[in-house]
């Protein structure tokens, strides 16, 4: 699994990587909201919000209009209406620093299960008379 790590404070994203890579995740970093909005494509995003380039909450707007991208917020902004505007905006989950690594990586855990699709009957082709509909790719 490949997790974007957008953190401005390199201490900060330096110690975060390192956890997520002894965990057997592949970490790419960015350290502004233009590096991260540029990045490839990755499976989940830890998204500060103190960004020096750009507000993190409009970040994480713009990813999610993107696509569906699972987001988590961690960040220091701790208030309750802080947390209400930072998932209101898209973010999965929001982790307040300081914060442990054990519950970062059972959140992240938690959200990538809830994110991974679920084959459902529209996923799987369709057979009538020979003729073969695949909903999901748009052939026939």
């Amino acid at each position: 699994m490949r997790i974007l790590v957008v953190e401005d404070d390199n201490r900060v994203a330096e110690a975060l990587a390192g956890a997520l890579r002894r965990n057997g995740y592949d970490v790419q970093r960015a350290a502004n909201a233009a590096q991260a909005l540029n990045a490839p494509p990755v499976d989940l995003v830890l998204l500060d919000l103190g960004l020096p380039d750009r507000d993190g909450i409009e970040v994480c707007r713009e990813l999610r209009a993107r696509g569906g991208v699972p987001v988590i917020a961690v960040t220091a902004r701790g208030g309750e209406p802080d947390r209400v505007r930072g998932l209101r905006s898209g973010a999965d989950d929001y982790v307040v620093k300081p914060f442990g690594t054990a519950e970062l990586l059972a959140r992240i855990e938690a959200v990538l299960r809830r994110s991974m699709k679920h084959p459902t009957h529209q996923d799987r082709p369709l057979t009538l008379d020979g003729l073969e509909i695949d909903l999901a790719q748009r052939t026939v």
